[in-house]
């Protein structure tokens, strides 16, 4: 892909000022690896990516083995849940605003709610299809519902709410870098990527600091697999020994 990108370019098939040649773009993305300016931006935005990550895990774990574990309660909340989680986090960058003064928690609300959706419904879904006849065997052990669910259902459904963290650490980084983008603040990668286009525009210095951006997902989601690999090796040998 880069070869062709640097080819389409030097060939003058389209106007080097809107496309930069791949090196170009790598040489500008280097040269941000060493800048304290954009590397203070990183942080920012690492900083509310993580937090409201955070929060969102917090939040929607326990909500969810509470709905799940509950079939009243999951029945109940169903509706709300299909009808909130199709709902876009960027649509919601108005109201955000006009409820949060500070635009690191605009940042970290839309995250939340962003992530508080894959996570809490991976959740549902994991305690959902965990084997009964597993649950059933240690309740007719004389186990109560407490000790069947630390036993049996989290065990069994940790390896999917994981999953559902890592979708959600995905879908976060587009959230809260788009929120920078739109909203702005006094430092993000979003509110970097707005400044190069300012007096006439940097076109290789927006797609560097874009490159950094998809490094930046890479390494969070290699990151996450590492340690889901670590922490559930079970479940990773299980399911290579399927395969």
């Amino acid at each position: 892909m880069v070869v062709v990108l640097e080819a389409v370019s030097r060939a003058g098939l389209v106007d080097d000022t809107a496309l930069p040649p791949a090196s170009t773009v790598l040489r500008e993305a280097g040269k941000l690896a060493v800048d304290q300016e954009f590397l203070t931006d990183v942080g920012a935005t690492v900083k509310s990516w993580l937090l409201g990550l955070l929060l969102a895990v917090v939040v929607a774990v326990p909500l969810g083995v509470l709905l799940g574990s509950v079939p009243l309660l999951g029945t109940a909340s169903r509706a709300v849940v299909e009808l909130c989680r199709p709902i876009p986090s960027v649509a919601l960058i108005p109201l955000a605003i006009l409820l949060f003064s500070s635009p690191d928690q605009t940042k970290m609300s839309l995250v939340f709610y962003a992530c508080l959706w894959p996570i809490l419904v991976n959740t549902l879904y994991a305690l959902r299809d965990v084997d009964p006849v597993a649950k059933e065997s240690l309740r007719s052990f004389g186990f109560g519902t407490p000790a069947v669910l630390l036993r049996v259902s989290l065990p069994s459904a940790a390896p999917f709410i994981a999953t559902g963290v890592r979708i959600a650490a995905s879908v976060a980084l587009v959230v809260v870098i788009s929120t920078e983008l739109l909203v702005g603040g006094d430092n993000g990668m979003g509110i970097y990527l707005n400044d190069t286009q300012s007096g006439g525009g940097r076109t290789d210095v927006l797609l560097a600091g874009a490159c950094w951006a998809g490094v930046l997902g890479l390494l969070a989601n290699g990151l996450l697999i590492a340690l889901e690999r670590i922490v559930f090796r079970w479940h990773t040998a299980r399911v290579e020994g399927i395969a």
